[in-house]
This record gives C-alpha cells, structure tokens and sequence, in this order.
C-alpha cells in the first residue's frame, strides 16, 4: 500500500477533518483522565475524614503567538491538581501550528523544504504522594509537516519502590492494546520505551517501562489512529488500579526521602533528554505547560 502522504492522496478539506478529529479526541481523553483521577481523590477523603480536602483540576488556557504576530499560532490548556493522592498532576492539551525554528527543523520529517508544521497532543505526567504509588506519563499526539504526517507517544512507569505485580500489569495491558493491531508493535515499541527513557549520564532506567512510539505512518490512518486511541484507553483502564491498589500503603520519612532523592532523576530525564520538552521550548509553547512535567519536591543527595 502507497505511504499516506499528505501532498499525494489526501486533499486540504481531509487534512483538516483529521486534524479536527485528533484535537476533539485529546480533550475527551483529557476530560476523562481528569474524571477519574478526582474521583481517586474523593475515595481517599471519604476513607481518612481529616486527610483534608480531596483535589481538583485547575485550568489555565494559553495562546501560541503567531509566527508573523498576533495569535494564531494555536494554543492549549493546562490542568494541573494537588491533592491527597496526587501530591502533583497534570494533564496538558494542545493544538500549535507554524514554522520550525532553523535550528530545530532538520530534525523533523518533511521540514528540508518547507519548515511548516501542525501539532495537537496530550501529555499527562502523575507524581503521587505516597512512594508505593508509581510515577506515571502518558502521551500521545498527531503531527503533520509539508507532505508528511504521523503519531506518536507512549506511556511507562517510574514506581520509587517497582513491584513486579504492579509491573506486570501495566506491561499486560500495553502489550494487550498493542497486539489488537499489530504482533510487532509491542516488542519493539517497548524495547523503544527502554532505550529512550534511559538516563545516560548515569547509565540508568528512569523506571520500568512501557511502550514509547514516533514518527507512526505504515500508510493506514484508521488504523494508526485507533491504535493511538486505545493507548489512551489502556492507560486509563490499568493505573488507576495501581493507584487504589497502593494508596493506602504505610511509608516511612526515609521512603519519602528517598522518593524526592528519585524524582530528581525525573527532573534530569525531561529537562536533558525530553523530545517533548525539546519540541514545546522550540516551537514557542507555554513554558510554564511544558514544564509542568516537573515534580513539586524534589531532592539531591
């Protein structure tokens, strides 16, 4: 089958139904995430009465400035809680659009004539409060340049104290969304997972893994964008199970100490490493957005 570029099979009114389609799909997942994770929150209240006040979402919508001025260059909406569960989450959504700055271009598909671009995605990074309760990122997202389109994202992992069974699940229920499209996809998106989330000044994991995929066009966009749907699905079926199954776990100051020692290499992975972080700070994004990925607390030995 030929490859589904945008210039040889697709007209403009298509090309921005899909567009359409991928943005409106990021809120409802957003939407949902952030559903679900409040209603952690309230479960957690009820069950310890002077926990204090169960968390919720916070918005703050911000604009993208124009390459030529004014504002429409897109933008996006924050989310972010803090609360009894959640010592820190949030979930971002964003639609950007324009040119890619000289130096950041040649490391895009379809930008060596045309510098041009189009980006809608969610990204979610969770940072509990209790160090039983894993770390966890989500993201997924839909790019189109000058004559080339494609997905990307992923989710995995980073659990202060790894549990195997709490590994394995998360893994079983990747690979299950994963081997609903293709038996190759999970083998190699989360050997991905593991070669990309790798600290290499320290030669180390960030955590224990998952799947991680880019630049995703076999030429199938239904099948691409389902897939890229279920990924979402699948994260919010399994982590919060592994929250209510850890968020009532007794923990010790020397394991909250050693979860801010951790975090500091969640800092180190998004702020050196990070395609995300790179992509937002070189396309004029919201800074306080991009980097909310950050943990709240953290520490250095």
């Amino acid at each position: 089958m030929a490859k589904d570029t945008l210039s040889a099979v697709i007209d403009d009114a298509e090309l921005r139904a899909r567009q359409q389609l991928a943005e409106a799909w990021f809120v409802e997942l957003r939407d949902a995430i952030r559903a679900e994770f409040e209603a952690i929150e309230d479960e957690y209240v009820a069950a310890h009465p002077h926990a204090g006040e169960a968390g919720r979402f916070e918005e703050t919508a911000w604009k993208r400035e124009g390459d030529a001025g004014g504002d429409d260059g897109g933008g996006g909406v924050m989310s972010v809680m803090r609360g009894r569960v959640f010592e820190k989450v949030g979930v971002n959504i964003s639609t950007v659009s324009g040119v890619f700055h000289p130096e950041f271009r040649g490391n895009i598909p379809g930008t060596d004539g045309d510098a041009g671009f189009w980006a809608s995605g969610i990204s979610l990074v969770a940072h509990p409060r209790n160090p039983h309760v894993p770390a966890v990122h989500i993201n997924t997202r839909y790019l189109n340049t000058h004559g080339k389109r494609w997905f990307g994202g992923g989710a995995d992992l980073t659990p202060i104290y790894p549990c195997d069974q709490d590994t394995d699940d998360f893994h079983a229920c990747l690979k299950a969304c994963c081997d609903a499209y293709q038996p190759h996809y999970y083998a190699e998106f989360s050997a991905w997972c593991d070669d990309y989330f790798t600290l290499k000044h320290r030669q180390e994991k960030r955590g224990v893994g998952g799947i991680f995929y880019d630049y995703l066009d076999d030429g199938d966009f239904a099948s691409e964008w389902a897939f890229t749907q279920d990924v979402g699905r699948a994260f919010l079926k399994i982590y919060p199970q592994l929250v209510r199954r850890n968020m009532d776990a007794p923990y010790t100051q020397d394991e909250r100490a050693y979860q801010l020692i951790r975090r500091g290499r969640y800092v180190e992975f998004n702020l050196l490493y990070d395609r995300g972080t790179l992509f937002g700070l070189n396309t004029g994004g919201n800074v306080e957005a991009i980097l909310m990925s950050l943990p709240p607390e953290v520490r250095w030995p």
